[in-house]
């Protein structure tokens, strides 16, 4: 795991090795562990590196093969890079490391642009051919490890933030105007390639961009699961194999040079993974689990449930208790480590437990994406009975935090659009070939893009911001893959995550399986009050946000008279939202 970024030139002139070098810095938290930087005229590659596999400088980077004309910055864990290192000597290939880095400058000498279909794991990466000039960039197919993109005419800049590329210079800051309306609709989620700075895209999950020395370029998308019913299985059967392949996957995230831990909730998900790890004779395995002050009658932990789970299965247990004097500071570091906005409360609990558990291990297991592929969230139920032909409408009034009419009334006449670019998205993405059912496709629309921009990335910018590794065995994507194909309704059998629940049995406490959903609980922002209310009005009274005028007047002032009572669809507190979208356009300078 680490940072990257690049600068390619397509118009004669050298690729700018000082604006690679002043994005380094904004990487340094991703990449504790060492920097490096490699000009080949037209392009420019830097990395920051985290140790976790080949803590040798074999493993460094930039790396470069001149036997084969390639050099490599990439960003990730490559789970089967053993075996495919093996499969490759096969083929006549030798190694001077034995890093999962150096095997993928291997498999793409030997498969090019298709050696993404052999890596199982989490990358980003970017590939120069020496001789060509061409250069491929890749992600991972469920986009759990990030690549920004800043293009202008005869030169693309990337990074594994966003923040990186705004450090470089010569980036339209201008706000995207659809990710706006995307932010204030979609759960505050801004599907790729967009992102809510106008000069700055993102490469979407599962996809190849191949470019040319001349800057031409062509994209493809190499995978997407299959929300067909190709197998027929009884609900046994499907809670078997669903089961067997979770083994697989949190056994396939063990990999690594260093200690592995798990970030314990108390809830199904990690508890599940630290039960698997235990069947698989794990011993000594080191779990950590958050908890606030309560706050409003809101308890601000679960420890009754991790603390359970940590007994049983015998885990060198760490309970991490946040007092009001962490959490004020922590919120401004927070939004620091944002690459893009993200509104969800989980970041500051994200973010305060990767700085403590970094002090303990470098890699951490979590279970994040459960719910996105098992259909554990509330708005997947009212869509079970919905014909196919309702479906947009049925799912944005569950989903949606607002509809059109109400944010032509909240946002700014100026910044308003003429056309709701957020029901446009979604009925276009319910309106592709496959997913038969309602659930099918809110389930596809949440797997590629909700999750993506939201639970994903925000596990990845706060591990990320204290050097931790973390991998979600989860979005492994053979999982992803037998759970897109498994009915619907097995899914939302037992309340969400019937299948899943049904895997557990006999592994987990029931006491686990069959407690309420719960969240990662922080009172102090679901209930702004005291010095939380202060920094939120401070943001929105700002000079810039002044300026900026993104909301109406009256509508900020209503919030701050009320801070606790306007509430989103899903129960998101609407004066956050609205603050934690300024608080990070200051904090970058916009």
């Amino acid at each position: 795991m680490c940072g990257i970024a690049g600068e390619l030139r397509f118009d004669q002139r050298p690729a700018d090795a000082d604006a690679v070098r002043a994005m380094l810095p904004c990487l340094e938290s991703r990449g504790p562990d060492g920097e490096g930087l490699e000009t080949r005229g037209a392009v420019v590659l830097g990395h920051r590196r985290l140790k976790i596999i080949d803590l040798s400088d074999a493993g460094r980077q930039p790396m470069t093969d001149d036997e084969l004309g390639l050099t490599l910055v990439f960003n990730g864990c490559i789970y089967n890079y053993q075996q495919l290192r093996d499969e490759l000597r096969g083929y006549g290939y030798t190694f001077f490391s034995t890093s999962d880095t150096e095997v993928i400058l291997k498999a793409y000498h030997r498969w090019g642009a298709g050696c993404v279909d052999h890596f199982l794991g989490m990358f980003a990466f970017a590939i120069v051919e020496h001789g060509s000039g061409t250069v491929m960039l890749a992600r991972d197919r469920l986009g759990i490890k990030p690549l920004y993109l800043a293009e202008t005419p005869g030169r693309l800049r990337f990074a594994s933030t966003l923040p990186a590329l705004l450090a470089a210079g010569d980036v339209d800051t201008s706000l995207d105007r659809v990710a706006l309306q995307h932010y204030m609709t979609f759960h505050s989620v801004v599907p790729a390639p967009r992102t809510i700075v106008a000069g700055v895209r993102k490469l979407p999950p599962a996809t190849v961009r191949v470019i040319k020395a001349d800057g031409t370029s062509t994209e493809r998308v190499y995978w997407e699961a299959g929300f067909t019913r190709a197998r027929d299985l009884s609900s046994e059967e499907w809670a078997h194999e669903v089961g067997q392949k979770l083994r697989v996957a949190v056994e396939r995230r063990m990999v690594a040079d260093v200690p592995v831990g798990v970030l314990l909730s108390g809830g199904l998900d990690s508890s599940l993974i630290v039960a698997l790890l235990a069947e698989q004779g794990q011993r000594g395995l080191t779990t950590f689990s958050i908890g606030f002050e309560a706050a409003a009658g809101e308890q601000g932990d679960e420890f009754a449930y991790s603390d359970l789970i940590a007994k049983q299965f015998d885990t060198e247990h760490h309970q991490i208790r946040i007092g009001r004097d962490r959490f004020l500071p922590a919120v401004t570091r927070t939004v620091a480590a944002m690459s893009e906005p993200m509104v969800s409360h989980d970041c500051v609990a994200f973010n305060l437990l990767s700085e403590d558990v970094s002090q303990h291990v470098k890699v951490v297991q979590s279970g994040q994406g459960a719910d996105e592929i098992f259909a554990g969230y509330s708005w997947y139920p009212p869509l079970a009975n919905v014909p196919r032909d309702g479906a947009v409408t049925a799912y944005a009034a569950e989903f949606f935090d607002r509809d059109f009419e109400t944010l032509s009334r909240q946002l700014s006449p100026s910044w308003m659009l003429a056309t709701d670019e957020s029901r446009v998205f979604v009925e276009t993405n319910f309106g592709r070939a496959g997913a038969t059912t309602s659930v099918d496709a809110a389930l596809r629309l949440d797997s590629q893009v909700m999750l993506v921009d939201d639970p994903v990335k925000r596990v990845d910018n706060m591990t990320m911001a204290w050097g931790l590794e973390a991998r979600v065995p989860f979005l492994d994507h053979e999982l992803v893959e037998l759970a897109a194909a498994c009915p619907p309704e097995l899914k939302l059998a037992s309340g969400g995550k019937g299948v899943l629940k049904d895997a557990a049995r006999g592994v987990v406490p029931d006491e686990v399986i069959d407690r309420t959903k719960g969240y990662f609980p922080v009172p102090a922002i679901r209930h702004l009050e005291g010095p939380m209310l202060d920094l939120v009005r401070d943001a929105l009274y700002a000079p810039q946000a002044r300026t900026r005028g993104l909301f109406r007047p009256e509508y900020v002032d209503a919030l701050l008279a009320d801070p606790n009572t306007p509430r989103t669809t899903l129960g998101a507190n609407q004066l956050w939202q609205l603050a934690l979208l300024e608080m990070w356009l200051q904090d970058k300078g916009i």
